[in-house]
């Protein structure tokens, strides 16, 4: 076909571009370097057409990265070095750690003294003197009949044999029913345990001279120096949110834990005056300082009132002639602590701050096994300072649950 030559020079005119229209390809690649092209789509432009591109899993994440397994050893060698620590150097951490709690309590006592004139210093040692003379009055309630009791331990052993012969028969069935099923037959009889574990356990209960002076000193002047020693926690951040963040987490820890010792003390003093009446009730003997151990005993969350009816159940049978009788009140004070167990304290401590069953199980375990009784005490101040840092200190935008 013959081009005529005013078209050949318009053929000539145009530009290459407009001569070759760009193929399939070209026009892929153009269009996909309009905007940001994953690595997939780059093998699928540049791929001849009719050949499948693999699936590229460049952008999927590992489930879990090197860095997070470094990062988690790391944190977990850490927590097993402090605790490994604070295990071996029990005799100075337990009251360090004891005084920094109790003098966080008792700080807001030394604010009120202040106010009206009172020198801190001077404040510091009335609180001080004036909490040890509870403690030491409580002991001496509780001290005259443990003395009386332990001189006749003895005596005591003999006739709580004696109490407990009725239950030879069970025990007779047990042991039948053992050697049916093939097990030993070494049980006769009901045997007393001895009570070799006085001595140990009595040092392991009370404290070394120096853990007490040590204890002692460092409470006063904690209280003392208590507001020279947030102030110096609070400036030691250099902006000013770090600064207002930790002056919210010292106040809250103050009036939380202030909050708690008091509340938690008069719960205790109730629960004491509540056993002692039921053991003046019921006729045991002594029901002043059985009122006393108990208001004691339960500052030790879960082990305190299970401890108190071992020991009231222990005095009823031997102090009565019958077992039903010293049953009476152990199971009168099993009932009482069960109401305020379950609805005093969860109504009265759950308005200021919700503390879970499990959490405070786990915490009281951790604590004992590590400080023992002084850590079971401890376990749940502590509990409440690790919640209220943790709620200041995790971001708020952290990963919810999907909803249902």
């Amino acid at each position: 076909m013959r081009v005529p030559p005013g078209e050949r020079s318009l053929t000539k005119a145009l530009p290459e571009d407009r001569k070759a229209p760009p193929n399939s390809n070209e026009r892929k690649a153009t269009a996909a370097g309009d905007r940001k092209t994953s690595p997939s789509e780059r093998l699928q432009a540049n791929a001849p057409e009719g050949m499948p591109v693999p699936d590229s899993k460049a952008e999927l994440p590992p489930i879990i990265r090197r860095a997070e397994v470094v990062a988690f050893a790391l944190v977990s060698l850490l927590v097993i070095c402090v605790v490994a620590v604070l295990y071996a150097a029990k005799a100075f951490f337990l009251p360090i750690t004891m005084a920094f709690i109790v003098g966080t309590m008792l700080s807001p006592a030394a604010s009120l003294l202040e106010r009206y004139r009172i020198p801190r210093a001077v404040a510091a040692v009335l609180i001080v003197s004036t909490a040890g003379a509870g403690v030491a009055f409580t002991v001496g309630l509780i001290a005259s009949p443990v003395m009386v009791w332990s001189s006749k331990l003895p005596e005591l052993g003999a006739l709580l044999r004696e109490k407990l012969h009725v239950f030879d028969r069970p025990l007779m069935l047990w042991q039948e029913l053992q050697s049916m099923l093939g097990g030993s037959d070494t049980l006769t009889t009901f045997q007393m345990p001895k009570f070799e574990w006085v001595q140990p356990t009595l040092e392991f209960l009370s404290p070394t001279f120096a853990e007490f002076l040590l204890f002692v000193a460092t409470l006063i002047l904690f209280i003392a120096s208590w507001q020279e020693l947030r102030r110096a926690l609070i400036m030691n951040f250099g902006d000013r949110p770090a600064r207002l963040r930790m002056l919210r987490i010292i106040n809250e820890v103050e009036e939380h834990l202030g909050s708690y010792l008091l509340t938690v003390t008069m719960i205790n003093v109730g629960v004491g005056v509540a056993t002692g009446i039921i053991s003046a009730v019921t006729g045991m003997p002594n029901p002043a300082g059985l009122g006393a151990l108990a208001a004691v005993l339960n500052f030790i969350p879960i082990i305190g009132p299970v401890a108190m009816f071992v020991v009231l159940t222990v005095v009823g049978i031997v102090a009565f002639p019958s077992i039903s009788a010293g049953l009476l009140a152990p199971i009168a004070f099993a009932a009482m602590t069960f109401l305020e167990g379950h609805f005093i304290t969860p109504t009265i401590v759950g308005r200021r701050l919700e503390l879970n069953a499990l959490a405070v199980f786990i915490a009281l375990a951790f604590w004992t096994w590590l400080w023992g009784p002084m850590g079971a005490f401890l376990s749940s101040p502590l509990l409440i300072v690790a919640m209220i840092m943790r709620e200041h200190l995790m971001p708020v935008d952290s990963p919810q649950l999907p909803e249902d």
